[in-house]
């Protein structure tokens, strides 16, 4: 089973001397093709700050991070631009869909920014949205859809590129409680689905029961999560 996530090493800080902020401490990770991973871990703990330099979305202090093979660490910011937009996709807590554009337009964009041929996108765009269960909401746009609907769009552009790992962090953060779990319990289907590989930060019980791998941050280290952190399985 090849690796598509290793991170060595990994430090991070905000701010300067003499009140920077530690959030990693020498994080050290790897995520094999078709797993999925959860990270939990208190507010504060740095979740969103390791996803997000996974992601490359940021560049960390020090430490190494290879992404599908590419040594993001390495890059600058537009070839880093380029990997994550042809090897990652993400999915945040706010869906971040633009407000102009259909849900199907929406789904489109990275296809678009790939020069995937129209036939194709539209194909592919569709197919899509009837995994999500939006098919039928392929025309309206961002404010005519509900938060769990824009998080469906979210995700399945996330997965338009077919990407080699998927990055999502507190994806139901902002859901109530019937649009969350039904979010993750879609997100969990549609990886496993594809045999994708995922890190998800989440709190969620159902994700932390069946994911293949639980690890917690705390005080900027990553440790596999103790039996207190992983609930008996539950029926899919």
């Amino acid at each position: 089973m090849s690796t598509v996530v290793e991170v060595e090493d990994l430090h991070h800080s905000y701010g300067r001397e003499p009140t920077v902020t530690h959030v990693l401490r020498g994080v050290s990770l790897t995520v094999r093709q078709g797993e999925f991973v959860v990270v939990t871990g208190r507010p504060g703990a740095g979740r969103s700050t390791l996803l997000g330099l996974v992601g490359g979305l940021d560049s960390p202090v020090s430490g190494r991070i290879t992404v599908d093979g590419v040594r993001l660490d390495e890059l600058g910011e537009q070839e880093r631009l380029r990997l994550r937009r042809d090897r990652i996709g993400f999915v945040f807590p706010s869906s971040g869909l633009l407000p102009v554009l259909t849900a199907a337009e929406n789904v489109g964009v990275p296809l678009r920014l790939r020069h995937v041929p129209p036939h194709e996108r539209d194909e592919r765009v569709a197919r899509l949205l009837s995994e999500v269960g939006l098919a039928d909401r392929a025309g309206q746009r961002p404010d005519e859809l509900s938060g769990g609907q824009r998080q469906r769009v979210a995700l399945a552009r996330a997965l338009a590129n077919r990407p080699a790992l998927l990055v999502a962090d507190e994806p139901d953060a902002q859901l109530d409680d019937a649009c969350g779990p039904a979010v993750l319990e879609l997100l969990y289907t549609l990886v496993r689905r594809r045999e994708g590989t995922a890190l998800v930060a989440t709190h969620d019980p159902r994700l932390l029961s069946r994911a293949d791998r639980v690890l917690e941050l705390r005080d900027g280290l990553l440790r596999e999560a103790g039996p207190e952190l992983r609930p008996v399985p539950t029926r899919p």
